[in-house]
């Protein structure tokens, strides 16, 4: 099954959470947070805010951070994904 976001939201395939902190320590599942950084899978055409048509600052592939609480989470052939709007992506990453 295929997802084509609408308007201004974006398909994120999130990263997983780091497993040892930099000083080496190994994290258990229940202290992991949930990881801010994905991929994008799938982008809308663009919205209107504002009265003005909004472009698309992200495309597939790009690497993201996003806002902790933000969009919605799904599953889809057994991955997790989240959809939100293009509001929500605070930055590029390279």
């Amino acid at each position: 099954m295929k997802i084509t976001p609408l308007f201004d939201r974006v398909l994120l395939l999130p990263e997983e959470a780091e497993e040892v902190t930099k000083g080496g320590i190994f994290l258990p599942s229940a202290s992991k947070e949930k990881s801010q950084f994905a991929r994008v899978v799938a982008v809308g055409k663009g919205g209107e805010i504002d009265g003005k048509m909004q472009e698309m600052q992200v495309k597939e592939g790009d690497r993201v951070l996003f806002s902790k609480y933000a969009g919605s989470e799904i599953e889809l052939d057994g991955k997790k994904y989240i959809i939100l709007r293009q509001a929500d992506i605070l930055a590029l990453l390279d």
